[in-house]
């Protein structure tokens, strides 16, 4: 017993401990991190919502009033995109494969020597090897569909229900806090404090980040005259969500299409475009959105990106630099304040 007062006391321990428990019940459930992960992005989204219309709204209102008129309109919006825009968006998805396989395949690329050098480079790489793995992948990927659906439709409901019971739940979990085992739940209290805080200001500034980046994208490449921006943008937007990284792979398709529609002109016009971008994310969006006290070198960052990809896979892209920031502020190296 005086062992077990001993370690309670000994706060420093005691939260290293609590820690490791919570790091362990994560891979635990790692076969479901997917669901966890969207729900937690969709509620902490929603909950950001609620709290700021009560803090603007003079007359006091319940979260199920706020959030169940927004999730109404999500549904209804998907229903008309998935209905009206996706089978458009295919549709010129695949002309612009067909575009880009006919220019491949025809004779005009025989003397252009930019082709024969990436032609021979990508030889020298392997890459055809590459490329058929990532087509597999993409099969894969596609036969998972519905499964990938379920899970987003499962945590869109999951954190609905949490999102208009939020004080009931904030309630309900005060109540494990003053349990026998109350400085269990005090310190994982603690530590999901210090994650949603960390999770909340990486993921915001980057979704603007996204979002600016996605714009500005869209408007080159409709002033360039590029086929299917819809499905470029959507692309852009999905790998804006990756810090950094997401720019440079980005122009990697952009370019290769630029250079089969338009030629090389063109695909140096995206080079300069993407450049402009990129160092208005780096230099502006990110200063002001995420400031110095989360802003990480470009170094860190890769090395963050590519530990995080290979230990939580495609989520480690996202969730790898908050996880990151979060034990910069456990360990006290940089607190991040919200």
């Amino acid at each position: 017993m005086k062992l077990y007062r001993a370690f309670i006391n000994n706060l420093p321990l005691r939260r290293v401990v609590v820690l490791a428990f919570c790091i362990f019940v994560i891979w635990w459930l790692r076969n479901v991190m997917s669901t966890v992960l969207l729900t937690f992005i969709f509620t902490f989204l929603s909950i950001n919502l609620i709290r700021f219309i009560q803090r603007h709204v003079k007359y006091r209102i319940t979260p199920f009033w706020i959030i169940t008129p927004l999730y109404l309109v999500i549904v209804v919006f998907l229903y008309l995109f998935i209905t009206h825009y996706i089978p458009g968006i295919i549709d010129s998805s695949l002309h612009l494969v067909q575009k880009v396989v006919h220019f491949y395949n025809s004779r005009q690329i025989d003397h252009d020597p930019l082709i024969n050098f990436l032609i021979e480079a990508s030889q020298n790489m392997k890459i055809d090897a590459q490329i058929k793995t990532g087509i597999s992948q993409v099969f894969k990927y596609l036969t998972s569909v519905g499964a990938v659906g379920a899970t987003i439709l499962i945590s869109f409901l999951l954190s609905y229900f949490y999102s208009f019971e939020v004080d009931r739940m904030n309630a309900f979990g005060r109540l494990f806090e003053d349990s026998k085992l109350n400085w269990l739940f005090q310190d994982i209290h603690y530590f999901a404090q210090k994650f949603v805080n960390t999770f909340g200001v990486v993921l915001e500034a980057q979704v603007i980040i996204a979002i600016v980046n996605t714009l500005l994208t869209a408007v080159t490449l409709v002033f360039l005259k590029m086929p299917s921006v819809p499905s470029l943008a959507i692309m852009v937007f999905i790998l804006s969500l990756i810090p950094v990284a997401g720019v440079i792979i980005s122009l990697i398709p952009l370019s290769i299409i630029a250079y089969s529609v338009n030629g090389f002109q063109t695909m140096v016009y995206i080079w300069i475009a993407i450049l402009l971008i990129h160092a208005l994310e780096t230099y502006v969006l990110n200063p002001k959105l995420m400031s110095s006290r989360t802003h990480l070198p470009i170094f860190v960052t890769f090395v963050i990106l590519l530990l995080a990809e290979h230990l939580l896979g495609g989520w480690g892209l996202i969730v790898g630099i908050p996880i990151f920031t979060f034990f910069l502020d456990v360990l006290g190296v940089r607190e991040i304040k919200n």
